[in-house]
């Protein structure tokens, strides 16, 4: 049975998987930059080494976010990662923007958004229970 702290996710931890998930979209951003080295070159390495430690961290992170949230509801939010993607790629690798980008982006965020409304609307004891 999930306890009270996992049906209502404070803040706080909302705002610790939001960053998580910024970062964990970064790795995204170093595997790019070292695909454009030749393989195994030190630019390769390099990326790909900082690939393999912002994952590191991040799957520290997460095991801390899902102690203190359902895992559905974490899982969701993951779907954010697509605006990060976005944002990083206009900003480092200087990708067009397109209006179907920016409409497919608020669509993702708009679930997440009634994701969440539902999650927390739901009647106390109506959460998913393995058990």
């Amino acid at each position: 049975m999930a306890s009270p702290s996992q049906n209502k996710p404070s803040a706080g931890v909302m705002v610790l998987l939001h960053a998580l998930l910024m970062v964990f979209s970064l790795s995204g951003i170093t595997s790019k930059l070292a695909a454009q080295h030749p393989f195994l070159s030190w630019g390769f390495i390099f990326y790909y080494g900082l690939m393999v430690v912002i994952l590191g961290v991040y799957a520290i992170g997460w095991q801390q976010v899902i102690k203190r949230m359902p895992l559905t509801t974490a899982y969701a939010n993951r779907a954010v990662t697509v605006v990060w993607g976005i944002v990083w790629g206009a900003l480092i690798f200087h990708e067009h923007i397109s209006w179907q980008k920016v409409l497919g982006a608020a669509i993702v965020l708009v679930g997440v958004a009634l994701y969440a409304i539902a999650d927390h609307s739901a009647p106390e004891g109506t959460q998913e229970d393995p058990s």
